[in-house]
Order: C-alpha cells, then sequence, then structure tokens
C-alpha cells in the first residue's frame, strides 16, 4: 500500500502536474511528471510540501465498471510504492490509466511505468534484471 505522504489529495496538485509538468504515452498509461523547485516554493505558487514524491491515479470510466477500476487503481498503488524510492523527493507524478490497463498484467504495467519514468529523466537506476544479481553484489 502507498502510504498517505506519498499521495496527492487536492485537485490543484492534480491539474498543476497534468498542465505544467511533462508527459508521456505508453501502450497502457499516461505518465505526467512535474518537479518542484525550491524557488516555486518560495512565490506561494505550490502547497506546502511534506514527504517524498508523491503519485495521483486517474482511471476513467473508459477503463471498465467499478470493480474493473478499483482493481487497476489498486495494482497502479502497488506499483507506486515499488518505484517511490527511485524518484527525486520534490516530484509529483501523475498516471493516467488508459483501457488497456485493465487486462495488462502487473508485470507489463510496471515495467511501462518505470520506462515513462526513465524516459521523463526521473529515474536513473536500471531495472534489475529477474533472477540475476549485480555485479557488485556477488560473494
Amino acid at each position: 500500500m502507498l502510504p498517505e505522504p506519498y499521495r496527492l489529495h487536492h485537485r490543484a496538485e492534480f491539474s498543476r502536474t497534468v498542465r505544467r509538468g511533462q508527459r508521456i504515452g505508453r501502450r497502457d498509461l499516461v505518465v505526467h511528471a512535474f518537479t518542484h523547485r525550491y524557488d516555486e516554493i518560495a512565490d506561494g505558487d505550490s502547497l506546502v510540501r511534506v514527504g517524498g514524491p508523491r503519485f495521483g491515479l486517474i482511471v476513467s470510466k473508459a477503463v471498465g465498471n467499478a470493480v474493473v477500476r478499483h482493481h487497476v487503481a489498486r495494482r497502479l498503488r502497488h506499483m507506486c510504492a515499488q518505484v517511490v524510492d527511485e524518484l527525486p523527493v520534490g516530484t509529483d507524478v501523475v498516471i493516467r490509466a488508459l483501457p488497456g490497463a485493465a487486462t495488462a498484467d502487473s508485470a507489463e504495467l510496471l515495467r511501462q511505468l518505470r520506462t515513462g519514468l526513465r524516459k521523463l529523466g526521473l529515474r536513473q537506476a536500471p531495472e534489475p534484471a529477474l533472477g540475476r544479481t549485480p555485479v557488485g553484489d556477488r560473494r
């Protein structure tokens, strides 16, 4: 589950991230990201920030009925919890699920999220290969 300090709550936060941030489309997701700077906080443009990178989800009726939408949102929240340590502290991310997210498996959605964040320049660490240990961790 994604802890409370890592969530976007207010409409203004979602709007700012979608309108002023960068965007990249994947097959089943659209990732919007906005990185805060200290001069913006001083200008009073943004709300007081607490916690690390924050995530917001948009899962519209185009994805499916209420049961399907809630299932997709739960899976996306779980994925956000996995990538929270890979992002800079002052970043807001909004993930908009496209209709294909309802049928895509979780591993594919996580891969799309990570590649989207990497292409936006937010995620620097490479994805760990399944079943392999990093070169420095061999014993």
